[in-house]
């Protein structure tokens, strides 16, 4: 499977999102803290708002939050919302990418596993929720906190 610059864009702004749930965020600070050009990423919230991920709120405390709880949206639900159905593999597309079928025939078992190979990316991905990637996220915070901790107190002792 292949994520696009824009998936990967939306993933980064809904966990941006995520970790500041339920707080409203500003377009600006989510564009800034991830360097993703501002216009490209109104379009993808916007396209996110509409696929009922995202809300929007106006005024000088505008901007965006997550329309429902981190636990109850998928990385796969933000991905197929931006980026559409999953790439598979050119191998299961052949016919129609370069007008022929596979010379192996419908009974390919490479086309057979790129196949299992996209069931089992989609199952994670839908599995995988932003509260997971949030957890993730804080608890690799934490282990850093410990390590810089750790290098600064054996400094001191030297």
């Amino acid at each position: 499977m292949r994520v696009t610059a824009k998936g990967e864009y939306a993933t980064q702004a809904a966990l941006h999102l995520a970790l500041q749930y339920p707080e409203v965020v500003t377009i600006q600070e989510i564009a800034s803290r991830h360097h993703i050009p501002l216009k490209y990423l109104e379009q993808i919230l916007l396209e996110l708002k509409r696929g009922g991920v995202l809300e929007s709120r106006r005024g000088v405390k505008g901007g965006y939050t997550l329309a429902r709880a981190p636990v109850k949206i998928s990385i796969g639900e933000v991905l197929r919302i931006v980026d559409g159905a999953f790439a598979e593999s050119s191998c299961t597309h052949s016919s129609e990418r370069l007008g022929t079928d596979c010379v192996e025939g419908p009974s390919c078992g490479l086309k057979g596993m790129w196949g299992d190979v996209q069931v089992a990316v989609e199952k994670i991905l839908f599995a995988t929720s932003l509260e997971d990637v949030r957890r993730r996220t804080l608890e690799g915070r934490r282990g850093c906190e410990t390590v810089r901790v750790g290098i600064k107190s054996e400094v001191r002792r030297g």
